[in-house]
């Protein structure tokens, strides 16, 4: 396994893994906070993936209380003595295991408000985009900027459309939009700049659950069409 270590201010190192957002990388960023969760360092007291690296951080007190190293060294030396030595001598193998979550979607109305920009922008209907939107599979990167947001690759360049330049001061939880080449799902209310193309009953994130979200990095996603009344069904049986 390729990587490369980099300080973040006096408790924290980044472990990059790669310059590109790809599958491959992915997978990789998996393996290590897999193998973390398991296998802590001294002194680690989180770790937060990203697209391509996994971001460390340690209490450098308990980092040098807990080395043995003969040499006098700093937390953030110690830590990547203690990286090296286990990736180095460990072996990573791409993980098979998959889940996939069906999202369904009303794309009707004032949930998908942007739709038409959407279409307009990519010279195609307003079916075309929604047809190409709930054909494709998402998979779920890395979960940021909001509690459960999940950030997904694999949406068509068909219609990849810009954020708006001005963006709203609040989004209603559920609602789906195109950013540039990525969709997403709101999963709190939250100001945004997503173009909204429509919104989803299901749940994403809610405190009182265990595990609060409902995807995680590594789910595959696939959206599907509902109308307003099945919409207004679901949100009723969730009470």
């Amino acid at each position: 396994m390729k990587y490369e270590l980099s300080p973040l201010g006096d408790s924290a190192v980044i472990v990059q893994l790669g310059r590109v957002i790809s599958e491959e990388t992915h997978h990789a960023v998996r393996n290590v906070t897999d193998y973390l969760q398991d296998n802590p360092i001294d002194g680690m007291v989180d770790y937060v993936p990203a697209f391509s690296s996994v971001t460390i951080f340690y209490i450098p007190m308990e980092v040098i209380q807990g080395h043995s190293y003969s040499k006098i060294a700093s937390p953030y030396e110690i830590v990547c003595e203690q990286l090296k030595e286990r990736f180095d001598n460990i072996t990573f193998t791409k993980r098979k295991e998959s889940r996939t979550v069906e999202i369904p979607v009303c794309y009707e109305g004032e949930f998908g408000a942007d739709l038409q920009i959407v279409a307009d922008h990519n010279q195609i209907s307003v079916e075309e985009v929604i047809d190409i939107h709930t054909s494709g599979e998402y998979l779920v990167y890395m979960l940021g900027f909001a509690p459960g947001f999940p950030y997904l690759g694999g949406m068509s360049e068909k219609i990849a459309t810009p954020r708006k330049e001005t963006p709203r001061t609040s989004i209603p939880a559920g609602s789906v939009g195109i950013a540039g080449s990525q969709t997403g799902i709101y999963p709190i209310e939250t100001p945004g700049g997503w173009q909204l193309i429509g919104q989803t009953p299901s749940i994403l994130f809610d405190i009182e659950k265990d595990p609060p979200t409902l995807l995680e990095p590594g789910d595959t996603i696939r959206f599907y069409s509902i109308s307003l009344s099945e919409f207004k069904n679901m949100k009723e049986e969730q009470g």
